[in-house]
């Protein structure tokens, strides 16, 4: 594990995009992992610069987002298909078809993140996972629980989780209960993970996941397991 400690949100966000952009050059027709959330969007904008610069050739990626809330579909403003779109695909010359969101809108969950599974195994798997974390602990929508769970996955929100997110909604009321997510399988085996978290508010949390015991009630924990795990942590 590489452990990075930075000041600013903009030096986390800079070295993001460079780990990010060189996975790209380096294997143009990579599989990206992304994330949604407040922690990428600099990363993202640092991708699109360089794009826009001329840098980045976004034509040959394929892209698999980690979940989706329940009962939003892609024009929802606070989707997160919407949120992929408005602060990066839309932004480069990606190729929408080879853009994949979790369908938080299928009318058997189950059935859709079997679906899920099945392409990003069809796709031989993730080249570098993006993850963020909670202020539990969890990645994607991986909440705490009594075991790691392994698919792509229906599960009802933690009211922490909730109550982080109603920021983004007019009223807490608003916020859906329950997400798709992929599971730990698709995370385990991507070839990279990127994990970057933001601000003084997350040290606890990063400190447990990453210099305390394994366990699913950290679900972050389990990347202490993962081969080539990167963390970005800037302290305000």
């Amino acid at each position: 594990m590489q452990f990075i400690t930075v000041k600013t949100y903009e030096e986390l966000s800079r070295k993001a995009a460079n780990i990010i952009a060189a996975q790209i050059i380096q294997k143009p027709e990579c599989v990206l992992g992304l994330a949604t959330g407040s922690t990428p969007l600099g990363a993202y904008d640092g991708l699109v610069k360089k794009y826009q610069d001329g840098e980045l050739d976004f034509s040959t990626v394929t892209s698999v987002n980690l979940d989706e809330y329940a009962g939003l579909d892609g024009t929802n403003d606070q989707s997160y298909r919407y949120f992929m779109d408005t602060n990066l695909f839309n932004k480069v010359n990606i190729d929408k078809a080879k853009t994949h969101v979790p369908n938080g809108c299928a009318e058997d969950l189950a059935a859709e993140g079997a679906r899920y599974d099945a392409l990003i195994a069809e796709l031989g798997g993730i080249d570098l996972q993006l993850l963020g974390i909670g202020l539990d602990g969890h990645i994607g929508f991986n909440e705490p629980d009594d075991c790691f769970t392994k698919e792509t996955h229906e599960v009802e929100l933690d009211p922490s989780t909730i109550e982080a997110n109603a920021r983004f909604f007019a009223s807490i009321d608003d916020v859906p209960t329950s997400a798709i997510t992929m599971g730990m399988q698709a995370i385990m085996q991507a070839k990279k993970v990127l994990l970057i978290a933001n601000g003084a508010g997350k040290k606890e949390i990063v400190e447990k996941s990453f210099f305390g015991p394994i366990t699913p009630q950290v679900p972050a924990s389990i990347l202490q397991l993962h081969p080539d795990v990167t963390v970005i942590f800037s302290e305000n």
